[in-house]
This record gives C-alpha cells, sequence and structure tokens, in this order.
C-alpha cells in the first residue's frame, strides 16, 4: 500500500507540475537572470507567406488585411501557397495579382510543410512572416515582429493570439483560456532565453535560418526547435496581435488537439538535438517541462485515478480523492455533451478543456505508437 501512496502523490505532482510548477520555476530564473528587450525599429525587407487550402471564404479578407500592415509596401513580398485548392481560392488570390501577391499552386496536396519550402524559393525578404489563410493581423504587427529581430540574437519571434466566437461553448471558452495561459507563459520563457511553443499563425524567422522541412513534420513547431539548435533565440511579443475564429465544436477541437499534439510529439524526436543537458541544460528544461511532460500528463492522471482506486477500499482520505476525480472526470463528460447549466459550464470551461486536451494527448500517443503520420488535413476540421 505505501507504493501505491508514492504512486498517487508522484503522479500527482508529475501532473500539475507543468501546468503549476514550471512557471514558478521560470519566475524565479527570470527574476535572477532574466534578459533584457533589445528591439527598435528595423525595416529590412520581408516576405509575407499564406499557406491556403479551400479557404475561398477567408483569404480574400487575409490578403487585404496583410495590405493594409503599415510596413513599407514596397518592402513587401506577399505569396500565397495553394495545397492543390479546388472551390475558388487560386481565383480569388488572382485577383491581387496587380498588386503584387504572387500565387504559388501546389498541384497535389502535400501539406503546409511543402508548401513553405517552395515559398522560401522564391521569397525575397530577409525577414519571413507566416500566417494562416483566416489569421487576421493588427495594423501594426508586421512592423513590431521585424523589430524584435534587430536583436541579432533573435532567430524567431511569435505573437499573441486571440481567438474569438460569437457563440458561448466549452471549445470556444477552454480554447481562449489556453491561448492566455501559453502566452503568459511564454512571456516567461522569453525571459529566461527562448519560448518552447508558438503561435503558427503569426510567427516569422529570419530567412537565412530557414531549412526545408520533412513534409509529416510540424512547421511551427520543428522550425523554432532548429533556430535554438543553431544557436538563437525565439522570443514571444506580446505586442503582436492576430485573431482567429475559434473552434466552437468540441469535437472539432478535440481533433485538432489531437493532430497538433501527433505531429508535435514527432517534430520532439525530429529536432532531438536540442535536448542535450549537456550543452543546452536551459532549452533541455524548458521543453521538457513544457512539452514533453505536458504531453504525458494524462498518463500521470491514469496512475493517480487507478491508485486512489486501489487505496480507496483502505484508505478513507483516497476514497474521497476517487470520488472527487470521478465527479470530475463526470462533469467534463457532461459538459462535453452540452448537458450542463451555462453558469456552471463557465465555471468549469477551463478545467474542462485541460481534461480534454489530455485525452487528445493519449489518442495522440496511441496513434503515433501505431506508426500514424499526418501531412495534410481539412481546414478547421482537424
Amino acid at each position: 500500500m505505501h507504493v501505491a501512496v508514492l504512486v498517487f502523490v508522484a503522479s500527482v505532482v508529475l501532473a500539475a507540475y507543468p501546468i503549476l510548477g514550471y512557471p514558478v520555476v521560470l519566475m524565479v530564473i527570470g527574476a535572477l537572470w532574466g534578459r533584457p528587450d533589445r528591439r527598435r525599429p528595423w525595416t529590412p525587407r520581408v516576405t509575407v507567406v499564406i499557406p491556403a487550402y479551400n479557404e475561398v471564404a477567408c483569404i480574400g479578407g487575409t490578403i487585404e488585411n496583410k495590405l493594409r500592415q503599415d510596413y513599407p509596401r514596397e518592402l513587401t513580398q506577399i505569396i500565397v501557397v495553394s495545397d492543390a485548392s479546388d472551390d475558388g481560392t487560386d481565383d480569388v488570390v488572382a485577383t491581387y495579382a496587380d498588386r503584387g501577391v504572387t500565387l504559388l499552386r501546389q498541384e497535389a496536396r502535400r501539406g503546409k510543410a511543402q508548401g513553405l519550402n517552395s515559398a522560401i524559393r522564391i521569397a525575397t525578404g530577409e525577414i519571413v512572416v507566416f500566417s494562416d489563410a483566416n489569421s487576421e493581423f493588427a495594423p501594426d504587427a508586421i512592423r513590431l515582429m521585424v523589430e524584435d529581430f534587430a536583436d541579432p540574437s533573435v532567430g524567431y519571434v511569435t505573437g499573441d493570439l486571440v481567438l474569438y466566437s460569437a457563440e458561448s461553448s466549452v471549445a470556444a471558452a477552454g480554447g481562449g483560456f489556453y491561448q492566455r495561459y501559453e502566452g503568459w507563459l511564454r512571456r516567461l520563457e522569453t525571459r529566461v532565453g527562448s519560448v518552447v511553443g508558438v503561435n503558427g499563425g503569426v510567427d516569422a524567422i529570419r530567412r537565412s535560418l530557414y531549412e526545408d522541412i520533412p513534409p509529416d513534420q510540424i512547421t511551427d513547431f520543428v522550425l523554432p526547435l532548429r533556430v535554438m539548435t543553431a544557436g538563437f533565440r525565439v522570443v514571444y511579443d506580446e505586442r503582436v496581435r492576430s485573431r482567429e475564429a475559434a473552434n466552437t465544436e468540441i469535437d472539432a477541437e478535440f481533433r485538432m488537439r489531437v493532430r497538433v499534439s501527433l505531429r508535435a510529439i514527432r517534430g520532439l524526436w525530429y529536432a532531438r538535438r536540442v535536448l542535450n543537458p549537456l550543452t543546452r541544460p536551459l532549452a533541455t528544461f524548458c521543453i521538457a517541462s513544457h512539452k514533453v511532460l505536458r504531453y504525458a500528463t494524462w498518463a500521470f492522471m491514469a496512475l493517480a485515478l487507478a491508485s486512489s482506486a486501489l487505496l480507496a477500499p483502505v484508505r478513507p482520505l483516497f476514497a474521497w480523492l476517487l470520488a472527487l476525480q470521478a465527479a470530475g472526470y463526470l462533469v467534463v463528460f457532461l459538459m462535453a455533451r452540452n448537458r450542463l447549466p451555462a453558469a456552471l459550464q463557465r465555471l468549469a470551461a477551463a478545467p474542462a478543456y485541460f481534461v480534454i486536451a489530455n485525452v487528445a494527448f493519449a489518442v495522440a500517443c496511441w496513434r503515433l505508437l501505431r506508426g500514424e503520420k499526418m501531412q495534410t488535413w481539412k481546414p478547421r476540421a482537424g
């Protein structure tokens, strides 16, 4: 029984550490050895790359949004990479040719990574900015991102992504809370060195640091890790704002989490050179805390449930702990089925999203063990 108690305590600590303990450690490191901002106004040539697959409903607005940026237009190149779109996306992009927008079409679906690889070959900018096909940048987003690259130690920049929705749902509320938490964590990581994860819809890289990404890898995870391996920093700039519509259906959000997690875990293995505690102790610590342990949290949660169930018949405290866990998982199940009152849904949205995300992590790990890869997907369908 003592072993079961130790398993329970260790499981709870390991499950809580990536969410609660890791930020505390970052705050201590930042207070003692924090790095100052060295950004300043700077206007190099910039290339904006927008990957798209069947985005006819939003691609025009996204292009207009980039054309209205307050960065010098004569220093801005815009490339839209169409991944064999067949819904009229290419026709919309073609109408902007006389305004300097380049359409780069992939005749067969090859995925985002291959699209970016192709775009970089014709990019003329010193800085390459990546935008999702439905990302709405604030008017000063590109200018502010470029200011961060005035620091020669910075190789990659990511901004703040705000998810908006006209509907109230677990997916929208939980996804919004997740983005706010990640933004706070990235501020702490930037203070001590480099952020571990970026917002793929509003990020940028020095073109000189870009290397082709294999088609089955997640670009906005592997590229920053490569930049860190090359000895440059990856920073988060909260001044850089972008908006995207949130998923309002929990099924779509769950599929998205599975997809992102599966590709991120594969990306960790692909870019494993950065995980060297002897040469990069701080980076290894941050990646292990922010990503490795977080993707394993579902296993710690399962161990906590199993060990408390084993101890419940002989120790009353663990009977209460088991009942609390069971009640929590029941609330999450009812929320996913829209069976709870609206007031209770708002109160429990964040913890429910935490549980649902960890179920997605578990599914991703299972698919990884089965050897699954994911190169392409349908927009907003996961």
